[in-house]
């Protein structure tokens, strides 16, 4: 297949953090509000797929939305809904499970475009509560309830929540359009247990091909004397409230930089036009996109040899995101290399935890586990393909640790093993997660998810005062030969990122880890 790479080139160029794509040319985060001063509301009929077929279902989505904004600026949409209209023949589904009520929650895809330039958002985690499903024999003409969630013989689903803000960074007509609607159904019985099965994930895409807008927005050049200045009065707002806080770049990022990336595609099909294939792929400069981030990871790791799961965590980690970023139009590819450092109490560890194997395969042997991180800052390596719909994401996250323990007791004995019982040398834990953008699913580094792998535990040294209990710890809990046998699985909490502050995911949480 041959491949037109000048055509190839001039596909919008994507800057991906994990999942959170953003077209740098016009779109740039920011840490600061603007005051929002419309009230905006859009109809759009839908087609949903559920098992049984095609359901048509008539979608709301309302939101307060500024009329215009600067350049830079940050949108913060407030009073967000999505109310969603199933029909009745939507419902049989849940009524054959003897269900008397439905709940949801709503992920809505929202295209941001100014000019050429346009960025997907997901609006995600938007709780629909539960309304009474219609009775068997009632009438579908009955349009009684449509106040509490009921519709004529369907039911009606109205989801709100708090979505991420957006930051338009090129003057012009900026429309915020809904598109893919993805929900996850929840049915319960008259006692108010969920029926089984308790959940239904349905995808909905616009029914036709007529592009709805939910808002238009003028966005102003930030030089423009039109802009507010820090001296005028917000919005809505008499001279004698506090003025408008001017907008600013977000931490890590140069003012400059969607005009420099502009620059470098400008070069890049300079290029091709002189038949050089070779610059399609453009290597963004760190100093333009790199930004910091924190979250929390746990989890559970277990080996063969032990008879359970040691619990790993919460550890905390500092993150910078960005420090290398690979666009290739021509092979539809991005590929972004981050850092993580992992911190406890000051120190580059994960917290201290209790693990117990059975020593020999019957004595109960319990320790004080520490993961330590040795060496430069673990990598995680993201590869997403752009050329399809869902945007596919593999990612790696590759860190060099030492296990050390401490606090040994044999059979309820302690046993002093020293200051210094660890592996005798770093091991590598490499953890895999995938996931795609549209809709968010899986593992994404912005959005957090489950990563796996193995790793090969090293013997033991330094272990005992007085007697050399090495052999003990590496028979007990080291890998056979060099098979890395030893599973681990972590959660990792969403980003709590620099550039945006005041995010729904700041500070960072800590996750729930799962076995």
């Amino acid at each position: 297949m041959t491949v037109d790479a000048r055509a190839a080139a001039r596909r919008p160029l994507h800057l991906a953090v994990g999942g959170a794509l953003v077209v740098a040319t016009a779109l740039i985060p920011s840490a600061e509000s603007v005051a929002a001063d419309q009230t905006s509301e859009v109809t759009i009929p839908y087609t949903c797929q559920f098992p049984s077929g095609a359901e048509k279902a008539d979608v709301t989505i309302k939101a307060v939305l500024p009329v215009s904004a600067g350049a830079g600026e940050v949108i913060r949409p407030a009073d967000v809904s999505v109310e969603v209209g199933l029909e009745r023949s939507a419902l049989v589904r849940f009524t054959a499970l003897e269900a008397t009520t439905l709940s949801a929650v709503a992920e809505l895809t929202v295209r941001n475009s100014v000019g050429e330039h346009a960025a997907d958002a997901s609006w995600q985690q938007l709780e629909a509560p539960a309304v009474d499903l219609p009775a068997e024999d009632e009438e579908q003409v009955d349009s009684q309830g449509e106040g509490d969630g009921q519709g004529a013989g369907g039911v009606v689903l109205t989801a709100t929540g708090d979505v991420p803000t957006v930051a338009f960074g090129s003057p012009g007509r900026a429309t915020v359009t809904p598109a893919g609607l993805g929900l996850t159904l929840a049915s319960f019985t008259q006692d108010g247990t969920p029926t089984s099965p308790p959940e239904l994930a349905v995808t909905c895409e616009p029914a036709d091909d007529e592009e709805r807008p939910l808002a238009r927005i003028t966005v102003r050049d930030s030089t423009s004397p039109t802009a507010p200045s820090p001296s005028d009065p917000a919005p809505g707002e008499g001279a004698s409230e506090p003025p408008a806080k001017p907008a600013r770049p977000a931490p890590g990022l140069d003012p400059d930089a969607h005009r420099k990336i502009d620059d470098l595609t400008e070069a890049r099909l300079g290029a091709l036009d002189d038949e050089d294939p070779g610059s399609c792929p453009i290597e963004i400069p760190p100093e333009w996109v790199m930004t910091t981030a924190e979250t929390y990871a746990a989890g559970y790791a277990n080996a063969v040899k032990l008879d359970g799961a040691a619990a790993l965590g919460p550890a905390f980690m500092k993150v910078v995101l960005n420090k290398r970023y690979i666009n290739d139009s021509c092979a539809s590819t991005v590929d972004v290399t981050s850092e993580v450092e992992f911190e406890y109490e000051g120190k580059r560890q994960l917290p201290p935890t209790k693990a117990t194997f059975l020593s020999y395969g019957f004595m109960p042997t319990t320790a004080t586990m520490v993961l330590e991180q040795v060496g430069p800052p673990a990598v995680v390596q993201t590869h997403t393909v752009t050329n399809t719909p869902t945007y596919p994401e593999e990612s790696t996250v590759t860190a060099q640790l030492s296990m050390r323990l401490y606090d040994v007791k044999v059979n309820g004995v302690p046993l002093d093993v020293g200051p210094d019982c660890r592996t005798e040398r770093p091991f590598e834990q490499v953890l895999k997660g995938y996931g795609q953008s549209y809709p968010p699913a899986g593992y994404l580094v912005a959005y957090g998810g489950n990563l796996t792998g193995y790793a090969h535990i090293p013997p033991f040294q330094g272990c005992g005062v007085g007697e050399d209990l090495d052999p003990l710890f590496t028979s007990a809990i080291s890998s056979v030969g060099k098979k890395a046998d030893n599973y681990t699985k972590m959660t990792q909490a969403p980003l709590c990122v620099a550039t945006n502050p005041e995010g729904p995911d700041c500070p960072p949480k800590v996750p729930k880890p799962e076995r």
